[in-house]
């Protein structure tokens, strides 16, 4: 009998690289509620943030790392993959840590930016490698773990572990770095957490070397992980079902992981929320998902509906992101409650999209197709944060106050909230479009993902 077959073994294989995925998080976000430290500590201007929180996606769409790491993974399977990512985390997080916490580059200017700035950027760049490689290469153990079984659940619940990183981030950060008094203990709480991710991911290869020795003599009926074709490639960019999967990822984690980025400063600038505790109501956020990912994703499962899931949750990132752009709704109960339907939202569009995605495309190529869906993605959160960035110095500067004895902007969020809208609206269009393709072509993604 294969060894995931075995409902202990497979949901023991998911949670070990579901702490490696937490790990990753964790550090992704760490810096989102540090913005008005990083002003007053080491004066960083909204444009260098946003040129910072760009960086995750530089080598990914440039250097087309994320694409080569799909190939990798095809090629190569999740186990040398696997390792591969987190090392790379960790070597990026340890780049970053050291240039947040050194004085060696005051005063310093790479490129005509400052020198910290530039160098932190370059080691958020080398864990956004890792960590997009790590994000790919868990998805295809999962379904090499949980095809034909509780697929959508056991995404669900990846994703939920993850987001418990998000959230440990979010509410956390601040507070650590206010006690300490220093805006780099955080990030070195996450290169320790990564070190411990990275030996999580190594106890796992151990167990895939067995589930294949275990397929290779039971179950005849699973196939091999197959070698990576260039034709494969051309087979996915021509699929158009795969297009809208990917098209709509983009737009819809761009209106929420880059929101996620500011949103503490939004809670600073809008609701009056000190910013000790500017990370505890976008924190939420990861939380409610913890819980509602894998509710939907088992909903998923047992009933189908994928598509019209992924259309309400776009509509209700639409509708939250309206909200926030209203300029007299200033209440934090408000945004405790605007953060709480996102969170829904949130969880619905994932819940029903990465695991839609084997049903489109063939299990030999789903290391490249989600690779190449990660690498569209990439293009979001890199150019939408800087964007942000850019527009809130430019045209969203209210006035200045003193945080710490140094003297920082304050800002409107209107105009960036907007911007989150838009791209919401672009995510329904593709949501429907998405649907009627598979009314189309057949794919399945409106039945249950279970036979029984």
């Amino acid at each position: 009998m294969a060894l995931n077959e075995s409902k202990t073994a497979r949901w023991t294989a998911l949670g070990v690289v579901a702490f490696t995925m937490l790990c990753g998080y964790y550090l992704a976000d760490v810096m989102a509620p540090l913005k008005p430290l990083l002003e007053s500590q080491k004066a960083w201007s909204s444009i260098e943030y946003g040129f910072f929180t760009s960086a995750y996606g530089w080598f990914n769409v440039f250097l087309i790392m994320l694409i080569l790491g799909g190939i990798i993974l095809d090629k190569m399977g999740v186990r040398f993959t696997g390792v591969m990512a987190a090392s790379i985390m960790v070597v990026g997080t340890a780049v970053k840590y050291w240039a947040i916490s050194t004085s060696a580059l005051d005063g310093m200017t790479i490129i005509g930016w400052k020198a910290q700035v530039v160098v932190a950027a370059l080691g958020y760049a080398t864990f956004g490698v890792g960590v997009e490689i790590a994000g790919i290469t868990v998805s295809k153990i999962i379904v090499k773990w949980f095809k034909g079984k509780e697929l959508a659940l056991a995404m669900g619940l990846e994703m939920a572990t993850a987001r418990m990183g998000t959230a440990l981030a979010l509410s956390t950060s601040a507070p650590v770095a206010k006690a300490f008094g220093n805006v780099a203990v955080p990030v070195l709480i996450c290169l320790i957490l990564l070190c411990i991710g990275l030996i999580s991911f190594i106890v796992y290869t151990f167990m895939d070397k067995k589930l294949d020795a275990s397929i290779q003599t039971g179950d005849k009926s699973s196939e091999p992980e197959e070698e990576f074709k260039l034709s494969d490639i051309k087979l996915i960019l021509t699929n158009k079902g795969w297009w809208y999967i990917a098209i709509l990822c983009v737009l819809f984690y761009s209106a929420v992981f880059p929101f996620l980025k500011y949103a503490a400063d939004l809670m600073v600038n809008k609701f009056g929320i000190d910013e000790s505790l500017a990370g505890i109501i976008p924190g939420l956020l990861p939380f409610g998902t913890m819980i509602l990912t894998p509710t939907f994703g088992n909903l998923y499962d047992k009933k189908g509906k994928g598509a019209s899931i992924m259309i309400l949750g776009a509509i209700l990132l639409i509708f939250v992101h309206a909200m926030f752009s209203i300029p007299f709704l200033d209440n934090w109960i408000i945004a405790f409650i605007l953060v709480v339907i996102l969170g829904v939202g949130f969880s619905l569009v994932p819940s029903a999209m990465w695991p839609s995605v084997p049903k489109i495309i063939p299990e030999k190529q789903l290391g490249t197709a989600y690779a190449l869906i990660f690498w569209v993605q990439n293009w979001g959160l890199m150019g939408v944060p800087a964007l942000i960035g850019w527009v809130l110095d430019k045209y969203c500067i209210t006035g200045t106050k003193i945080v710490d004895n140094v003297e920082v902007n304050t800002y409107n969020y209107t105009y960036p909230m907007l911007i989150f809208m838009t791209l919401g609206l672009l995510a329904l269009i593709f949501a429907f479009l998405l649907k009627a393709e598979d009314k189309k072509k057949g794919y399945g993604l409106e039945l249950p993902n279970r036979a029984n």
